[in-house]
């Protein structure tokens, strides 16, 4: 039998967005396909009674949808992807199984454990911002500067730190960028996957998606393949890494 793969869970409907997210999940993860499991969840299923133990630990990607909507106006297969990332929640955090939730992965954390995720403060423009260490120890920031830029965009923010979390990571507009539950159980506010070509494309995709003004969209994808990002992607390296 060979090493676990890394399950890599996919909230994007949009193709081109989410098989470049895959394609950064690799190259910056340093995997290949066989290390990895994909799915998609806005075309594939769960498999019944799966058994996250089977893999070295779980990767969740971005997307538009937002665990604080009402549910009454979710896009119904934003809802399905939802509720499907939602139901593995209890094994990963009961069994501290290593995952690391990338942008909307914070948010599903954060609601699971009961913290307040919501729209109401914490907003960000689109692109870097710049983040700090709190000054927690952590194996996946270890040798990384006490700053450094990494990119964002979210409608949604954690608003209060979950019981039971340890705060890793601030920035001046949006406190929890980084935050880890028991040992294992990561979530980032930014995109650790994401380099400037990388955002500058989600930018491109995502204009009319309500992020920024649509006309704004030339000027920040110029910001983003200008930007020097080259720290975040060393935490998902070392997520890989220590768990591989």
């Amino acid at each position: 039998m060979g090493p676990r793969p890394f399950l890599i869970l996919q909230a994007r409907t949009e193709a081109e967005a989410a098989d470049n997210e895959y394609e950064a999940f690799l190259s910056r993860g340093g995997l290949s396909d066989r290390d990895s499991h994909r799915v998609c969840l806005d075309r594939e299923a769960l498999p019944d009674g799966i058994d996250l133990g089977a893999y070295a630990g779980v990767i969740v990607g971005g997307g538009p949808g937002c665990v604080s909507d009402p549910a009454q106006s979710k896009d119904p297969v934003e809802a399905r992807m939802e509720a499907a990332l939602l139901s593995l929640m209890p094994q990963i955090t009961q069994g501290d199984i290593p995952f690391l939730g990338c942008c909307y992965g914070i948010g599903l954390l954060a609601h699971h454990l009961g913290a307040e995720v919501s729209k109401a403060r914490y907003g960000e423009a689109v692109g870097p911002v710049l983040c700090e260490q709190t000054g927690e120890d952590d194996p996946l920031l270890a040798g990384l500067p006490p700053r450094f830029e990494a990119f964002v965009g979210h409608k949604e923010a954690v608003q209060e730190l979950p019981p039971g979390c340890v705060h890793l990571l601030s920035s001046a507009p949006c406190p929890f960028q980084m935050i880890r539950y028991k040992r294992n159980v990561y979530a980032t506010q930014f995109h650790p996957e994401a380099d400037g070509e990388v955002f500058a494309l989600r930018v491109d995709l995502y204009r009319d998606r309500g992020y920024f003004a649509p006309e704004e969209a030339d000027a920040l994808m110029a910001q983003c393949r200008a930007s020097e990002t080259q720290y975040a992607p060393a935490i998902l390296r070392a997520f890989v890494d220590r768990f591989r």
